[in-house]
């Protein structure tokens, strides 16, 4: 411990501590804006100057030591402060009305804290031109500011590393190599660089009018689906606490926005774990393993990039939001006696990569897309303030019939060992024909990054582990690959927490608001009266009205699939190698 004064507090901390972290031990804040706790400590933008011995430092970087005098608030700190933040507004695009950020810029935040009324500096700044090639992410480097916020989380973070600063002086950019298009990389689409980026130099693309369009045609039937981690982070778009379960006002929403029909992805959540679930005991017996969940579209982007070799360890499901599009377009018109030609299927989602994931090829067994739109949380909320709906205020309502009832074993699938969890709930009563007693397999929560469990499945001992986050999947994907992985089922999420911090959730998501959310999705959990995938009514109706049996013929058509290599550019690699891998996959899903 070292002891310090801080604008005449004196304060004792760790030695291992910067200034920025002694001043808010005493309450003394000091404006950010590279700086993110957890995620970026480069001390690039300069912002966070404090004046130590006469001389300006970084408070966010610069070490403590003892008997050290800093000062946060003096003439010199002040003016160096607002030199700082109007260079920047310099050579940044003037147009905060209509950026998907304003109100919720960090740049527009600190330039009303330090009182700047006016710009004394032209900027000098070489213009370059949008990205809209991504599905899932525009990029707009005009509006950058060079924090360096999305290089550290997509490569110290996410271990991707996409994107790098690039050329010198006021030609520099932050962009993948060569300036090349997102799309014409190895980006997951994950969205997490989004969720860092101060301003509105990475957003996600926004598909509102696609809805708007939808739900303004008289011949469309459009139905919704709303992801679990939806539930428990819309509610901060309009002011509540992190964690708040707002379904009975999300469903309200919805209605009010003109949806015809509102489905709950939980459902086919509870779908996608039985599939699995008897996918994993099928592998058992002879497969491939360890068997790996398939879920997050980010994750799969990453292992087709990065361990092609590995993707017959996948389970050939696909992820609840594709299950439900699928069925959407067969099992509901069916039942609801609609044209599945005039269906126009929406997802709410916590995450971009959704936005992917529906574009791609495989993802049409319907005969049509499956899913047409996806909409992220922040998309949906500036929908319903559109609209003039006072979201806080709504009365609560049920999902509809038939794709709205779940139980709370879909529910979980929202944060990081959800999907674990649920599976193994409905593998040990299978298994074992016995009722589970204890429903919640703690081993596998939390925010550790790498968790394992040990399960006793009628004699067979289960070792399963859960990664979140790309950056920690790789380290079990190397372990698998050196023939080191002793496991028999994983789970993966692309993003840290799970669905709950996902690249599409409200802006700040950080660690605690991630625990917060977390904490919602285990409550909402608790009180739902049925807690196991297999005990769902509806989906067991599915399965007598049309599905026959789990990984029966219909099912392996509309629910599952395989997925092939891409080359580290995006494009998939030649055919004789995508048969080897889709032949090697349907032997591992069916041992």
């Amino acid at each position: 411990m070292v002891t310090l004064t801080i604008d005449g507090q004196k304060v004792t901390v760790p030695a291992n501590s910067t200034v920025l972290e002694a001043a808010e031990a005493c309450g003394i804040h000091i404006p950010t804006l590279c700086y993110l706790k957890d995620v970026s400590q480069t001390g690039a933008c300069r912002v966070c100057v404090v004046e130590i011995n006469g001389r300006l430092q970084a408070a966010c970087v610069f070490p403590v030591s003892e008997g050290m005098e800093v000062l946060t608030n003096t003439p010199l700190v002040r003016e160096s402060r607002r030199v700082t933040v109007e260079l920047l507004l310099s050579n940044h695009p003037q147009d905060c009305l209509t950026c998907l950020r304003n109100q919720n810029c960090e740049l527009q935040t600190l330039a009303r804290e330090l009182n700047i009324k006016e710009v004394r500096f032209e900027g000098a700044r070489t213009h370059v031109a949008k990205d809209t090639s991504s599905p899932s992410i525009v990029r707009d480097p005009d509006k950058c500011i060079l924090c360096r916020r999305c290089i550290n989380v997509c490569g110290d973070i996410q271990g991707v590393s996409v994107l790098s600063a690039r050329e010198r002086g006021f030609e520099t950019v932050v962009s993948p190599a060569w300036q090349a298009h997102l799309a014409d990389t190895a980006c997951t689409n994950c969205g997490q660089c989004v969720l860092v980026c101060p301003v509105g130099a990475l957003t996600e693309r926004d598909d509102t009018e696609k809805v708007w369009s939808a739900l303004a045609d008289p011949k469309a039937h459009v139905v919704v689906q709303t992801a679990p981690a939806v539930r428990v982070a819309l509610g901060e778009e309009f002011g509540m606490e992190p964690g708040t379960v707002v379904t009975g006002k999300l469903t309200t929403a919805l209605r009010r926005l003109g949806f015809d029909a509102i489905f709950d992805t939980d459902f086919t959540a509870d779908l996608t774990i039985i599939e699995e679930a008897n996918e994993l005991l099928q592998r058992l017996e002879g497969g491939t393993l360890p068997m790996i969940t398939s879920c997050s579209p980010g994750w799969i982007s990453f292992i087709e990039h990065q361990f092609p070799e590995l993707l017959p360890h996948l389970s050939s499901c696909k992820s609840p939001q594709q299950m439900f599009g699928a069925l959407a377009k067969t099992y509901y018109p069916k039942k609801a006696e609609i044209d599945p030609a005039k269906i126009v299927t929406v997802s709410i989602m916590p995450c971009t990569a959704k936005k992917y994931e529906a574009d791609r090829p495989e993802m049409q067994s319907s005969g049509y897309k499956d899913v047409d739109i996806v909409l992220t949380v922040r998309e949906l909320a500036r929908m319903i303030k559109e609209a003039g709906i006072d979201f806080a205020n709504l009365p609560d309502s049920e999902y509809d019939d038939p794709m709205g009832i779940s139980t709370g074993a879909g529910v979980i699938f929202g944060a990081t060992g959800g999907v674990m969890e649920a599976a193994l709930r409905t593998a040990y009563e299978v298994v074992t024909g016995e009722t589970l007693k204890q429903l919640d397999f703690v081993d596998v929560r939390g925010l550790n990054g790498i968790k394992e469990a040990e399960v006793d499945l009628a004699g067979t001992r289960l070792k399963v582990a859960v990664a979140h986050g790309l950056g920690n999947a790789r380290k079990l994907m190397q372990l698998i690959a050196d023939g080191k992985a002793e496991y028999h089922f994983i789970e993966i999420m692309a993003c840290p927490g799970g669905c709950i911090g996902g690249g599409g959730q409200p802006i700040p998501t950080n660690m605690e608001i991630r625990r917060r959310r977390i904490d919602g999705i285990y409550a909402a959990d608790r009180d739902m009266p049925l807690r196991k995938s297999h005990e769902n009514p509806a989906v067991k109706v599915l399965y007598e009205e049309f599905l026959g049996k789990p990984l029966g013929e219909k099912s392996h058509e509309l629910l599952h699939t395989p997925y092939v290599p891409r080359s580290r550019f995006g494009e998939l690699v030649n055919t004789d190698v995508q048969e080897r891998t889709r032949a090697a996959q349907q032997t591992a899903a069916r041992g």
